[in-house]
């Protein structure tokens, strides 16, 4: 099996008709994120389907991105918001999120409070419910650092395409967060900081995502799952682990995907 620790489902499919059966063909696993009731109920039904046919898994998350306040689409924040409230009561997600921080231009940094208002709504349902949290964070580690005494409560933390530098994903695990780092095609777009914490931090902390159909490769209209054999190429090289059989990598990130989305999955 293949872990895919983000993804779109709903976006996917408009770009790859075929992608539910793309995914199964290929074994992957996947956490598929919302944020509206259309998306999460294209996704459940599809979750529905793969477990009455024993297919890899889709584990379902749900969040207002901290992009939608400064989207044509802001009006929507409330009620995004109110359901994930109703979706975490009646138990039906295996992670919060995407949430977090995005203050990457002045768009985004003009919804900053918003963004704060949002982050605590769902670090809060996270605790409360038990759940993994998923982050999305854009120029916005210090923002990270400032809430740390409270993630340090949540079951996970699940940074999706970490954007940090290694030493603040040590400092993370060192003030007891229980923290999981995802990588995808900026690996292979050579980012310098993304390469460096990739090699560096703790292979049992180490996730792969294709944050499917956004995380798109030069010459590529939308990522999919045909790029998760060079991101995982690409991590061994750089983990001095090529020696090893390559699925001794991905059978690593698909244990740690289970460990950080609190499965009991073997």
């Amino acid at each position: 099996m293949i872990a895919d620790a983000h993804c779109h489902l709903w976006d996917l499919s408009n770009h790859l008709p075929d992608a539910e059966r793309e995914r199964r063909n290929r074994g992957v696993v996947c956490a598929a994120s919302a944020w509206n009731l259309r998306d999460f109920s294209y996704q459940a039904d599809l979750r529905q389907k793969a477990s009455a046919d024993n297919a890899p898994r889709i584990y379902l998350c749900f969040g207002a991105h901290p992009q939608l306040p400064a989207s044509p689409e802001q009006a929507q924040v409330s009620a995004s918001l109110a359901l994930l409230e109703t979706l975490a009561s009646c138990g039906r997600l295996d992670g919060i999120g995407e949430t977090g921080f995005d203050l990457f231009d002045q768009t985004f940094r003009d919804t900053e409070a918003v963004q704060d208002r949002l982050f605590a709504a769902h670090l809060d349902l996270a605790l409360s419910r038990g759940l993994p949290i998923v982050l999305h964070i854009r120029k916005a580690m210090h923002k990270v650092f400032a809430c740390a005494s409270e993630l340090k409560k949540a079951r996970s933390v699940i940074f999706h395409s970490y954007p940090g530098t290694l030493a603040e994903g040590e400092a993370l695990l060192r003030r007891g967060i229980n923290a999981y780092f995802s990588f995808g095609n900026p690996l292979a777009l050579g980012r310098k900081e993304s390469l460096r914490s990739c090699a560096g931090l703790p292979r049992d902390r180490l996730l792969a995502e294709t944050d499917a159909p956004y995380q798109r490769l030069p010459g590529t209209v939308f990522s999919h799952w045909d790029d998760l054999p060079e991101i995982f190429q690409i991590m061994a090289r750089i983990r001095q682990e090529a020696g090893h059989p390559l699925e001794d990598l991905q059978r690593i990130t698909e244990e740690n995907f289970y460990r950080a989305y609190n499965s009991d999955a073997v």
